[in-house]
């Protein structure tokens, strides 16, 4: 009898990775995708048969390295959220042109409402943009099984696999029926070592074939077990990934309406062509942009039969629910789901005892004694200083955009830029800004706010832990104006000292603040005593 488990769709993802043999799993932590590595690391079995699952400075570095173990002929998964695929998108695009000699699996967890990220953005643009096969699983047992059998059609095609989860099938449970791991791979090369050097001559070779790879890969997601058409009533259905689920969570006694169950890309196109002949009208359903409705009017629709999120019948932003499916399915609405009055909202702050909130304390301070000082931020914890009670920054765009904007406000006359980042944040993306910053002699101050641990995903390891002094040195920041300070009430009068001087210094200055995270530091005091 097959083992069973009740555990979270990134969990499902993890164990169907370990199951088919992974030696490595590549990432950077970022909700909702960080449980998945974390999961490997935790994992007896990813322990007896030493799988690399150790945290990398950002998105990029791990695709290029997940790519590394594919070219050695083993398995390599990769985990990022959404936005992280805007910084792996460099060697992701491009592993469809090497291609894949082991199983590569990308992993991208989509945040529908923007739970806790900056946009909506949705992954499957970028498997259609690069050509590579998606998957989209509907439940946890499928993200259990295609996880598997995407590494098998990653070696099949020689193609890296593009898996996507959303935020409610990656942190929502269900049980999982396992089936027996399989050995990873020995190692092995490829017979054709010119598709790995992209040169002109060998990329125009190998664009070519990856086109031609679009009829077969079209073909397979018009014959898998994960795209279902279920013929029913004059009104269609297209359901991708887990709005399936939310589908039939309104037709408990079976579905009225004709559907076509999508978890497999690229989009297959006869039964869509069929469900067109046979319907009135479809309604699209799928948890992100409009990325199949888009095409489906594109490619198929002449009559106005397409409804959907562009149409109005679902909200153009935010998260599926079962409840805004059913309102667009003309179903009445349901009692029981009426918004509780006694529940009240309430926004993230930072935590009691946090470093942060002494920096913000003092710079709030220092900052007012200039008439056009702007503090330019970053993504982390420290983001929150932008709500109350400090409302102490004025941007954040994108990981290491604090030290490149402020750079160039201080380019364009303001005076002073301050930049404040993390430090996870700046090895992640703001080293290469704090290059720029330094070569063209840009006049500001830099803060990176050390809290030790990469701390709003949970407190995974950061790559600069004990090497930022060192790195800001080499860079070429002058070691006077490297500058670390504790940031603690009792040293108030000397972090406001240190702050204007360097903000008066003309020239790159960088101030580290440098307090273990209240949160690790208890975990680490637990375990002290245990």
């Amino acid at each position: 009898m097959n083992e069973k488990r009740l555990i979270l769709g990134d969990q499902a993802v993890a164990l169907g990775a370990l199951h088919a043999g992974i030696s490595g799993v590549y990432a950077y932590p970022g909700t909702p995708s960080t449980e998945i590595t974390e999961y490997i690391q935790q994992s007896p079995l990813a322990r007896e048969r030493g799988v690399y699952s150790d945290w990398c400075t950002n998105e990029k570095t791990a695709m290029e390295a997940a790519l590394g173990v594919s070219f050695i002929g083993k398995r390599a998964l990769v985990c990022m959220k959404h936005v992280g695929m805007n910084v792996a998108a460099d060697a992701f695009v491009n592993s469809a042109m090497t291609g894949t000699h082991g199983g590569l699996v990308v992993l991208a967890a989509d945040d529908p409402s923007m739970h806790s990220s900056q946009n909506e953005q949705d992954s499957r643009f970028y498997g259609k943009f690069a050509m590579v096969p998606i998957f989209e699983p509907s439940t946890q047992q499928e993200a259990y099984e295609m996880t598997r059998a995407a590494f098998d059609l990653s070696e099949k095609m020689k193609l890296p696999v593009l898996m996507r989860l959303t935020t409610r099938m990656a942190h929502s449970r269900a049980v999982v029926t396992l089936a027996p791991p399989r050995e990873p791979n020995a190692l092995s090369f490829s017979e054709d070592r010119s598709r790995w050097v992209l040169l002109p001559v060998n990329a125009r070779r190998r664009y070519i074939e990856v086109i031609e790879d679009q009829k077969e890969l079209r073909q397979q997601s018009e014959v898998s077990s994960y795209n279902r058409y279920l013929p029913g009533g004059p009104r269609g259905v297209v359901a991708c990934g887990i709005a399936y689920n939310y589908l039939m969570e309104n037709f408990p006694d079976g579905c009225d309406r004709t559907v076509l169950k999508v978890s497999q890309y690229p989009l297959p196109l006869e039964p869509l062509r069929k469900m067109m002949a046979e319907c009135e009208e479809i309604l699209v359903l799928e948890d992100g942009q409009p990325f199949v409705e888009d095409q489906l009017r594109g490619l198929l629709d002449e009559s106005g039969k397409i409804k959907g999120r562009m149409s109005g019948q679902l909200p153009r932003t935010g998260e599926l629910t079962p409840d805004n499916v059913r309102k667009a399915l003309g179903l009445p609405d349901r009692a029981l789901n009426a918004p509780c009055e006694y529940v009240v909202p309430r926004p993230p702050a930072l935590c009691a005892g946090c470093g942060h909130r002494d920096v913000y304390t003092i710079l709030n301070e220092v900052a007012k004694e200039y008439e056009n000082s702007k503090i330019f931020s970053d993504i982390g914890c420290y983001t929150l200083g932008a709500l109350p009670p400090f409302r102490a920054i004025d941007s954040c765009v994108d990981m290491g955009a604090s030290i490149t904007m402020a750079k160039g406000a201080a380019d364009g006359g303001l005076f002073p830029a301050i930049a404040v980042i993390g430090d996870s944040t700046f090895t992640h993306s703001g080293i290469t800004g704090l290059l720029d910053a330094v070569n063209s002699k840009a006049n500001i101050t830099v803060i990176i706010s050390d809290n030790l641990t990469t701390a709003m995903t949970g407190g995974q390891d950061s790559a600069g832990t004990g090497k930022l002094e060192s790195i800001c040195l080499g860079i070429g920041v002058e070691r006077e104006h490297v500058r670390v300070v504790v940031p603690m009430a009792k040293n108030y009068d000397e972090i406001r000292r240190v702050l204007r001087e360097e903000i008066e210094y003309s020239g790159v200055s960088v101030v580290i603040p440098r307090r273990e995270c209240i949160q690790t530091l208890k975990r680490h005091l637990k375990q002290a005593k245990s």
